[in-house]
């Protein structure tokens, strides 16, 4: 009798242990595709930045700090950081400002079901291109022979066409304008859905106290949409700082330099000039940005739950 309520009692601990394990083997083959695929070239990464002549050479030779050291000299890649965070900068606070003039829009009051419907789709356009046709799109309208610059010279608005995306004066303005176009779109959908989350009630206590739209749009709206405005602008930074296809279809990061980044960069350093040292150690520093900026995230993402 001893003897069969110990097995009851070890057969018991043991359904016990298979639930508590089961979660975890459901999850192992993610886990182990995201280590092998994610945190494993990231070491390697990390560590092929404090050595020279790695990947094509057997015999690395560890030098510390030094491609540090070389890529924070690097005239081209302190004009990529630069030219970097004015691409950014200007790209978040655009579409920003694209987005929640647009969400205002469609969520007028005034406004029908069926224009709403409308323009929504006109609007999410952007958004369901990928950066090939983007690319290819955009260079067909900037073309010297293009329809920009048929209206242009048409309209006496200039005397010859303009080459728009060969210009190093203007080149990084059209870059920085096509992405801000491209990008828009998320912000308006994120703030729309803001705005369904916001009681009407509010609105009309705060009529009856008798505030104006302006009053509440600052009282009423921004505070209660702040927590989203905050989550998908740090988002955008970080996606923004990793831009690369885009930019590498319309100029490669040209003409000599005018649109390079730092994602064009470390892609030029690796498999352009063949110097994967000095590409690990810029990688490890834009790695490095978009860690501090994804801990803001999650610290604001925790603050507002």
């Amino acid at each position: 009798m001893q003897l069969l309520k110990t097995n009851n009692h070890n057969n018991r601990s043991l359904d016990r242990l298979g639930r508590k394990v089961q979660p975890y083997l459901y999850l192992l083959p993610a886990v182990v595709l995201l280590v092998m695929f994610l945190f494993v070239p990231i070491i390697m990464v990390i560590r092929y930045s404090f050595y020279n002549n790695v990947i094509i050479n057997h015999h690395p030779i560890w030098v510390g700090l030094a491609n540090y050291k070389t890529i924070l000299s690097d005239a081209v890649f302190i004009k990529a950081s630069k030219d970097t965070a004015v691409f950014v900068l200007l790209n978040v606070v655009f579409h920003l400002i694209i987005g929640m003039t647009l969400a205002l829009m469609v969520n007028a009051k005034n406004l029908g079901p069926a224009p709403k419907a409308v323009f929504r789709v006109i609007y999410l356009l952007p958004w369901m291109f990928n950066a090939t046709v983007i690319a290819i799109l955009w260079k067909l309208l900037l073309n010297p022979s293009g329809l920009v610059n048929y209206i242009m010279v048409t309209l006496k608005l200039s005397d010859k066409a303009i080459e728009f995306l060969s210009n190093r004066s203007l080149a990084l303005w059209v870059l920085t304008f096509i992405n801000i176009w491209a990008g828009y779109p998320f912000y308006m959908i994120s703030i729309l859905a803001g705005f369904q989350g916001i009681s009407p009630e509010l609105y009309e206590a705060a009529s009856i106290d008798g505030a104006n739209s302006t009053q509440k749009f600052l009282y009423i709206t921004i505070p209660r949409l702040k927590p989203i405005l905050i989550s998908i602008a740090l988002l955008d930074v970080i996606w923004t700082t990793q831009t690369f296809s885009l930019i590498w279809l319309l100029t490669g990061g040209g003409p000599a330099h005018a649109t390079e980044m730092m994602s064009t960069y470390v892609y030029k350093t690796a498999f352009q000039s063949f110097q994967y040292s000095k590409a690990s150690a810029a990688a490890v520093i834009i790695l490095l940005a978009c860690v501090i900026l994804a801990i803001f995230y999650v610290r604001n993402q925790r603050r507002d739950d």
